[in-house]
């Protein structure tokens, strides 16, 4: 399996393991609740070095990333960056991604773990006259999250981090010994405040034991999980995949309508004018019972969706749940029930996220 460069600590510090797309990942250290909690009421860090991260080249790279996905990339500037997904020709979603725009001609894409290499297969087919970079080996990627992650992060930087707004990015300088020119962004995936940082190998060495020495907690992939959940966003390969569209995700939003040529349109405006069979809802469980992916969505005793995410809330102390049912029984406060264990658990659909922090970052 692949490891990141920071196996040997992770190793160190009492790491449990997981296999995720090929990698040997962190799943928790000092337990999962426990790190839930350090990010939501102060901060905590993560190695999210198996992710992608590709830098594309060229001066045609901003009209040819843009035809390949609904949203609108072209008034994105220099320290901007946008959330979108990349589609098929039939409208269905292959990954969800973030777009950077460094420069008008140098852009980053940060692709999910298990889509690295068909991502980077699929763009290398489709952008023509641009050069692609994998900088998979020879940079870490960290999110370091919380509603303390900015001044906890502070003194490993000579610049001032608060800055950055949300979805805002720009080069910033370590304070270690060769003051390293590193990328940070003001984003992640727990629903809190904080940044993502990507930098070579050795200053990222240095950065992690250095926010380690400080007292931030590391954090598994459990929480992430937890955090990413309770905060509503998707995980791909669960609440979507090449079978569901945007439209069907809860992701229309990201289709920019005026757009008149990307991938998947057509199918898209088709499917938009038939109207949806299963769209995806946040569900609450009326008891303890916990939803699994997977899991049967029941009304009147019938079938009707399936579970594709579900824990139990470890903010909310309530078992939510994310999955498909048709828009007829999409509406908040539509009784459901989940098939648990041969048992019909009473549920709701409710409104996501269905946490949200009381401390954003700022827009």
């Amino acid at each position: 399996m692949l490891r990141t460069a920071l196996y040997d600590w992770h190793r160190q510090a009492g790491a449990k393991w997981v296999e995720f797309a090929g990698w040997e990942m962190p799943i928790q250290y000092q337990g999962v609740i426990a790190e839930h909690r350090a990010v939501r009421t102060q901060v905590g860090m993560f190695d999210i070095s198996h992710m992608g991260r590709f830098i594309l080249r060229g001066f045609q790279v901003r009209a040819q990333l843009n035809r390949l996905v609904p949203t609108d990339l072209s008034p994105l500037l220099p320290g901007q960056s946008q959330y979108t997904v990349l589609l098929t020709e039939q409208g269905t979603i292959l990954d969800d991604i973030i777009c950077y725009c460094l420069t008008d001609t140098d852009w980053l894409v940060i692709v999910n773990g298990a889509r690295r290499i068909p991502d980077w297969e699929w763009l290398q087919h489709h952008l023509t006259g641009i050069t692609m970079e994998d900088w998979g080996s020879s940079h870490l990627l960290f999110a370091i999250q919380g509603p303390g992650a900015i001044p906890s992060l502070q003194p490993c930087f000579q610049e001032d981090l608060s800055v950055l707004k949300r979805f805002q990015h720009q080069p910033m300088t370590l304070r270690d010994p060769e003051s390293t020119p590193v990328f940070v962004a003001r984003t992640g995936y727990t629903g809190e405040d904080g940044c993502e940082v990507m930098l070579p190998v050795a200053a990222g060495l240095w950065l992690w034991r250095t926010c380690a020495e400080r007292g931030i907690p590391a954090c598994g992939l459990g929480c992430r999980d937890t955090l990413r959940l309770e905060a509503g966003m998707h995980l791909y390969g669960q609440d979507m995949d090449t079978s569901t569209t945007p439209l069907a995700a809860g992701l229309g939003w990201l289709i920019h309508w005026h757009k008149e040529d990307f991938m998947g349109r057509e199918a898209l405006v088709q499917q938009r004018q038939q109207g949806l069979t299963q769209q995806l809802v946040g569900l609450q469980i009326l008891g303890r019972e916990i939803a699994r992916t997977g899991y049967p969505i029941l009304s009147a005793g019938e079938k009707v969706g399936h579970v594709t995410s579900g824990t139990l809330s470890p903010t909310l102390g309530i078992p939510i749940a994310l999955g498909y049912v048709p828009p007829s029984l999409a509406k908040v406060g539509t009784p459901l029930s989940i098939a648990i264990r041969s048992k019909a658990v009473p549920a709701q659909v409710v409104k996501r996220p269905f946490y949200r922090s009381p401390c954003p970052a700022p827009r």
